[in-house]
């Protein structure tokens, strides 16, 4: 396992991330704790999740993520682990979460921050991140910005004035976003700077094989200003594992079990282009998933590739790929498949 710097920070995270957003829905605690000791004695020292956790997202499950962790953390050295979470901002329907009023302002950072730290079960948390922006911006597969759509927002400055405070007070010791723009990336780091308020250190973006948007404008902005990359969905929601094209469906995944999620590998030539990676990886005698993780581990503005498992095999195989380094014919022969199906699931 390597370890990464991570932006302007002190913290030096394994290049493999342990994801939780199952659970407390499609994992109980005591699978969810067999998970965290795996990843750990593995060399994983970084594990996400967010108030908003488990998904889909429901007022009935909501916190449970973060409580299954943190009847686990009690029991660890704490400060050898990183841990981060996220705040939920306006925009989507999450009405049973703070009586429906979750701009990111002054108060609401402050309570999501407390009662986080109560069902970690912990006094700071090392990462904290905005889950997505509270302005208005095309998020989880949407690709085009309406400027109609736009909403009252809180202003950066006030935004990090806030988290600004909780720092202060040790509850947070860095900043990150998430689901975020070039623009937004940005407008943070400047405003932090000319006003001498925390800057972010990490963006949590989606990066695979089947959407490499980040390429492009974002790399150049993860270059100039230092923001690291935690890339989730590395393995497209699992189809690039290849599970997908066998002619006998998986059951129990997220796409099988909840209706209307991961809308954005539904699109056209999401099926083609996954045929045509699966085919290299047995070309060259690897596994799918070792080959889409060994990728996304390969990018230089990656600093950390988070992954989810819903069962102890698949975590073993996802943390296994570490082991695998592709050479410059592979990647040429993904760059080649990049190019015939550009971002079919941006």
């Amino acid at each position: 396992m390597k370890y990464n710097q991570l932006g302007d920070s002190d913290l030096k995270v394994s290049e493999i991330c342990l994801g939780t957003m199952t659970y407390g829905q499609q994992n109980t605690i005591e699978e969810a704790h067999q998970q965290l000791d795996y990843a750990i004695a593995q060399g994983v020292n970084f594990i996400d999740t967010a108030e908003m956790y488990p998904v889909p997202p429901r007022g009935e499950t909501q916190g449970k993520t973060e409580a299954y962790i943190g009847e686990w953390l009690k029991k660890q050295q704490r400060d050898q682990l990183i841990v981060a979470t996220k705040i939920a901002g306006p925009g989507r329907p999450i009405n049973w979460l703070r009586g429906g009023n979750i701009k990111i302002d002054h108060n609401n950072i402050k309570q999501a921050v407390d009662d986080s730290l109560k069902r970690l079960q912990t006094d700071y948390i090392d990462l904290y991140q905005i889950h997505w922006p509270d302005r208005y911006v095309p998020t989880f597969g949407q690709t085009e910005y309406k400027p109609e759509l736009e909403r009252e927002t809180v202003a950066i400055s006030e935004q990090l004035a806030a988290f600004a405070d909780v720092i202060k007070a040790g509850k947070v010791r860095y900043l990150g976003l998430s689901n975020e723009t070039p623009w937004g990336v940005t407008k943070f780091v400047h405003v932090a700077k000319k006003l001498g308020l925390p800057k972010v250190i990490s963006i949590q973006n989606a990066y695979n094989l089947l959407n490499r948007v980040f390429d492009s404008a974002l790399a150049e902005v993860s270059h100039y200003t230092n923001v690291g990359l935690l890339a989730y969905s590395p393995l497209g929601f699992g189809l690039l594992t290849g599970k997908y094209t066998e002619d006998k469906k998986p059951e129990n995944t997220r796409l099988s079990l909840f209706q209307g999620f991961g809308q954005r590998y539904l699109k056209q030539n999401v099926n083609e282009a996954v045929a045509a990676y699966v085919e290299i990886a047995k070309k060259h005698n690897l596994q799918p998933t070792q080959l889409a993780l060994a990728f996304v581990r390969s990018r230089w503005f990656v600093s950390s590739t988070i992954i989810g498992a819903t069962s102890l095999q698949q975590l073993q195989e996802n943390i296994d790929s570490v082991n695998v380094v592709l050479n410059p014919e592979i990647l040429a022969e993904l760059d080649a498949v990049h190019t015939r199906y550009p971002n079919p699931a941006p």
